[in-house]
């Protein structure tokens, strides 16, 4: 609780003095100069729009996983050095960079950085930014899309090598879910060479080869009722062959969520800008309790009959936002991506707003040590060392290039007034850095135990396994507890992601208690509630940057296409437009 205060009180002082240094002085802010949105309205790509709803546009589009994820994973070198590189970067360095590209772009016509450095310094600087700069976003968005396939469509975990499953006494059948995809009963064994864990529900198992059920105390000649009452009593086990991949499913709840805001967001961008146009307010409430609305019957959607329509494939997520992804580019920007990603920041802020309330109020330990020296030169989430990976782990949330190409896409379009860019550029991206410490702090007051139960590929746990237990608490572990209350198996998901989740519900756990909540029922009814609504927080957090980051890449291809040919740049109509969308969406797919 006294280090968020502390942090709090640095970003508040960042923004107020020195981000006003930097308006008044460095980019010499003046609202008596005409926008590219005020200048190049088209309704379509150059649109003047409200300070607050850019300002939701914008953290969406810049908050992706990195602000999430990365400090999750940087939580390995101990919490000190991730927290010290947010706050001092996000001050000195990310805010600064976002809030300077954007006025960079404003006073250039709100063209992209590519161009920008054709017009500055050269041809060939301005072809290498070009191509350099496609290909950093394209890859950026698959990485991305990854994080999103993994949250909503499940994912795959290996076991490691020499793996056997010891099942339940008495139990000596398995029911067969579809072709090579078996069900594992609660209580099961895994056992590896050189360590064990016991699975606290049932999951499902894929292997390309048949199980061959063995028990070591099968005793030769048994009658009939003798060889009944044994297989009743026995324990049997079967070897993992070196395919085989615990299957975990997809997030109905999470894929439910993210539908709706398509139709609530299309909704209010109407409403904004046909049916009551300029009354923000009433279009901010209409859709934020819609989609705190759809957030709720979210959570009733596992277990439903309509469970199956939004349990999919890692392929069909994929179609699903490579759909999504190219709707969203084509279409004016009014119409879906603002008012989507608008009301998607009202989700996020307030998230990280209970949090940073969550942990005042509950003041929860951080158990992790402030300097970690068993992994400082590699461990188990991030395999190189303390410096430079520290900094590469963690970006978004401390500096990132990628928000240079937000800053210099479609943000500069929406600018109505050249002093919005100062609450907007660097405003927006201390927020993200604020999403940054609290992810470290939630990681961090989990045991180191659960922590690396949880981020450890289980392929690599006997590599892991003796210097995990030489760290303090590395021998604590709650992930019994933990997959009880989720009916989820939670061991070897490494990406930081389920980490995230399971810390979150820590927080919202710990002021439910400090409020005198005593029925453990009800906490662990809560708790599960809480773990799956912040696996969806986590994709609709990421799933923003896509769409942006898709019509970014647009906008950029679109300029070098209209050098070729006029009707296929930014203003050349919409053959153009759908042409380049399709193109950028097939690369990151």
């Amino acid at each position: 609780m006294p280090l968020l205060i502390g942090v709090l009180c640095v970003m508040a002082i960042a923004y107020r003095f020195y981000s006003a240094f930097l308006a008044a002085k460095v980019a010499t802010l003046d609202d008596l100069r005409t926008t590219p949105a005020v200048e190049l309205n088209d309704g379509q790509n150059f649109h003047p729009t409200n300070k607050w709803v850019l300002f939701g546009h914008h953290f969406a589009a810049i908050s992706g996983a990195g602000p999430l994820i990365g400090p999750v994973l940087a939580a390995q070198f101990g919490y000190l050095p991730g927290l010290l590189w947010i706050v001092i970067g996000v001050c000195l360095a990310g805010a600064v960079q976002d809030f300077l590209v954007l006025s960079m772009s404003l006073r250039r016509g709100g063209r992209s950085l590519a161009q920008i450095a054709f017009s500055d310094v050269g041809k060939v600087a301005g072809v290498a930014s070009t191509v350099a700069i496609l290909f950093i976003l394209i890859i950026a968005l698959a990485g991305l899309g990854k994080v999103v396939v993994k949250a909503l469509g499940g994912e795959t975990v290996k076991f490691p090598v020499g793996s056997q499953i010891v099942l339940p006494v008495g139990v000596n059948s398995m029911e067969y879910v579809s072709h090579g995809v078996i069900r594992i009963p609660i209580g099961s064994e895994l056992r590896w060479p050189g360590g064990s864990m016991i699975y606290e529900s049932a999951f499902n198992f894929k292997t390309t080869l048949g199980i061959g059920l063995q028990s070591d105390e099968y005793p030769p000649n048994l009658s009939g009722s003798e060889k009944i009452d044994f297989l009743k009593t026995a324990h049997w086990h079967f070897e993992l062959d070196p395919d085989a991949v615990r299957v975990v499913p997809g997030s109905s709840w999470g894929t439910f969520t993210i539908a709706m805001t398509i139709p609530i967001a299309l909704f209010v961008g109407l409403y904004m800008y046909k049916l009551r146009p300029g009354r923000v307010i009433e279009a901010s409430i209409i859709g934020a309790a819609l989609t705190l609305v759809a957030t709720f019957i979210g959570g009733m959607i596992p277990g439903s009959p309509l469970e199956p329509f939004f349990n999919l494939k890692d392929t069909t997520v994929i179609w699903a936002m490579a759909i999504y992804g190219f709707v969203a580019s084509v279409l004016p920007v009014w119409i879906l991506l603002c008012p989507r990603d608008y009301l998607s920041s009202f989700l996020k802020i307030g998230t990280i707003a209970l949090l940073v309330g969550g942990v005042i109020i509950a003041n929860p330990k951080m158990e992790a040590p402030a300097i970690n020296h068993t992994f400082l030169a590699g461990g188990p989430t991030v395999p190189g060392s303390l410096f430079p990976f520290l900094f590469i782990t963690v970006m978004c949330g401390s500096i990132s290039g990628f928000h240079a190409l937000v800053s210099s896409g479609t943000t500069p379009k929406m600018v109505k007034r050249e002093k919005d860019a100062r609450m907007i550029g660097y405003g927006a991206m201390l927020i993200e850095g604020l999403v940054g410490v609290v992810a470290m702090i939630a990681a961090t007051t989990l045991s180191p135990g659960d922590y690396y139960a949880m981020n450890t590929d289980l392929a690599k746990v006997p590599a892991f396994h003796d210097r995990i237990l030489s760290i303090p608490g590395g021998g604590i572990e709650h992930i019994g507890d933990y997959e009880s209350r989720t009916q989820e198996s939670l061991r070897g998901r490494t990406g930081g992601a389920v980490t995230l989740a399971v810390g979150m519900a820590n927080i919202f756990d710990g002021i439910a208690r400090k409020f005198g909540h005593s029925a453990e029922a009800s906490l662990n009814s809560l708790w599960k509630y809480w773990y799956h609504f912040a696996i969806m927080f986590e994709a609709l957090f990421i799933l923003t940057t896509i769409d942006t980051g898709t019509r970014i890449g647009r906008f950029l291809l679109q300029e070098v296409l209209g050098k070729v040919h006029p009707s296929l740049g930014i203003k050349g109509g919409w053959f153009g437009a759908i042409f380049a969308t399709a193109a950028i969406v097939a690369g990151w797919c």
